[in-house]
């Protein structure tokens, strides 16, 4: 990385940092209406959803380490990282909070909980800085989007207690994702051609965090309903980033075809915009399958 890319960067966290700090902090104890939880609407297929984005959650020590590990000599990127756990844990403690005080979860369960999701360690999907920004850029944005549908479906059953939650933990995610497409920006204006082959590695070797690492994940986002569907990550997460990155479709598919003839992919069959099974961007699907980390 350039000193003048690393300059960029710094200046970039720094205007992130109050724009945290003026404008979204919040507080678990006095931002969330918790005088107005109401028993009857913490229904039990609320309670699986929460668990779910909590379980995910509670994975923060290794994204942060990893994460860290992999920025360290990078000044803007590596403070980044330390305020992105910083609000991420607070997403898992309100949604702890929320477990326990509606009673949908006892001490007991949360134990169990924690001691099961210790047992398990997630590890980095991509081995650069420049992928995992275009991962971020997409996982926070799916994060983002899964959030919104909860806070939607909360403002329905007039559930005012987790529809401020899922408001909060939603305006950090988009700007996390806001960080990470600044960053890819930032690349694309560096080298070009090998940011686009990297975002399209990224593209088609997607998947959030949880898969492979929580029990029955797929299984819960379903039952659930905490996932998004593959149709509304295309919609909302996919292309919105490519426009906003001046990216076209046949970039994306270009560089995969350059890919799978130089060095072939996982899935070297995979196109972002064609069903494929057990990839994430089927156009023609509804089916909740994309989670939180």
């Amino acid at each position: 990385m350039t000193s003048t890319m690393r300059d960029a960067v710094y200046r970039m966290y720094l205007d992130f940092l109050e724009t945290a700090e003026h404008k979204r902090h919040w507080s678990i104890f006095n931002d969330i209406p918790w005088d107005k939880l109401d028993g009857s609407k913490t229904t039990e297929s609320v309670g699986h959803c929460v668990e779910l984005f909590c379980t995910e959650e509670l994975y923060v020590p290794d994204y942060s380490s990893a994460g860290l590990d992999l920025s360290r000599s990078v000044f803007g990127m590596a403070w980044f990282q330390t305020r992105w756990a910083f609000e991420e844990s607070r997403h898992g403690l309100v949604f702890r909070e929320y477990l326990t005080r509606s009673g949908l979860r006892s001490p007991a369960e949360l134990e169990a909980l924690d001691a099961g999701t210790f047992s398990r360690r997630w590890k980095l999907p991509f081995q650069t800085t420049r992928q995992m920004a275009c991962y971020g850029a997409l996982q926070e944005s799916a994060t983002y989007t899964a959030y919104n549908r909860q806070r939607n479906l909360a403002r329905v059953a007039d559930d005012q207690v987790l529809e401020a939650i899922f408001f909060l933990v939603g305006r950090d995610e988009a700007a996390h994702a806001g960080f990470y497409r600044a960053m890819v920006q930032l690349d694309l204006a560096e080298n070009r051609a090998a940011t686009i082959a990297d975002l399209a590695y990224v593209l088609s070797n997607f998947k959030m965090p949880g898969e492979g690492l929580i029990p029955d994940y797929t299984q819960r986002l379903h039952s659930s309903g905490a996932g998004i569907s593959p149709r509304l990550f295309l919609e909302r997460v996919v292309r919105p980033l490519l426009n906003t990155l001046e990216i076209s479709r046949e970039e994306i598919k270009l560089a995969l075809k350059h890919a799978a003839a130089d060095a072939p992919l996982s899935n070297p069959a995979a196109d972002p915009w064609q069903p494929v099974e057990g990839h994430p961007l089927p156009a023609d699907s509804s089916t909740p399958v994309i989670g939180r980390r």
